[in-house]
């Protein structure tokens, strides 16, 4: 449990709208957590959730 609680995290805001954009990236950012422009999603630092943020970089901002 200690371990769990010393996790890194992430916060990405999506700055951008993903309409009209492809459908896995649409995926993507609801898989990230995001809903509406400027909202903010604090997610586990991951190799995955590294390669989610990349794949849709052109649409989120990290903060």
């Amino acid at each position: 449990m200690a371990k769990s609680e010393q996790q890194k995290t992430v916060k990405v805001q999506l700055v951008r709208s993903p309409i009209g954009t492809k459908e896995s990236h649409r995926a993507t950012v609801r898989g990230l957590g995001l809903r509406k422009l400027n909202s903010v999603s604090e997610i586990e630092d991951t190799p995955a959730v590294r390669g989610m943020i990349n794949k849709i970089d052109y649409l989120v901002k990290v903060l």
